[in-house]
């Protein structure tokens, strides 16, 4: 029902930033909420940020401060900005969304490779 596109991966220093994109179509409801979670080798997919149509975020602790979240709920897209970006943020990168009733309905991208490295 719903297909998430990310877009904006690369390489880039540390120190340096980068900003993510995600293109979400099909059948959206008015209520959501948009985010992003990555995935290191060998670990487990853990939450970046999150943002709801209300407006609420999540951030996990290690971004705070240096990554901003953004979404445009007209357009169903969400953003990632990731400034003094760090070695230990090089993962894939993957978009998500969750609707329904008690946010039962997830979705995923198919991911995007960010990697930082001198």
């Amino acid at each position: 029902q719903v297909q998430l596109v990310e877009s904006g991966g690369g390489l880039v220093q540390p120190g340096g930033s980068l900003r993510l994109s995600c293109a979400a179509s099909g059948t959206i409801f008015s209520v959501n909420v948009m985010g992003w979670y990555r995935q290191a080798p060998g670990k487990q997919r853990e939450l970046v940020a999150t943002l709801g149509t209300d407006g609420s975020t999540n951030y996990a602790d290690s971004v705070k401060g240096r990554f901003t979240i953004s979404r445009d709920n007209a357009k169903n897209t969400v953003s990632l900005q990731m400034n003094s970006l760090k070695p230990e943020d090089t993962a894939v990168y993957y978009c998500n969304l969750r609707q329904g009733t008690y946010y039962t309905r997830t979705y995923w991208g198919q991911g995007t490779q960010v990697t930082v490295s001198s």
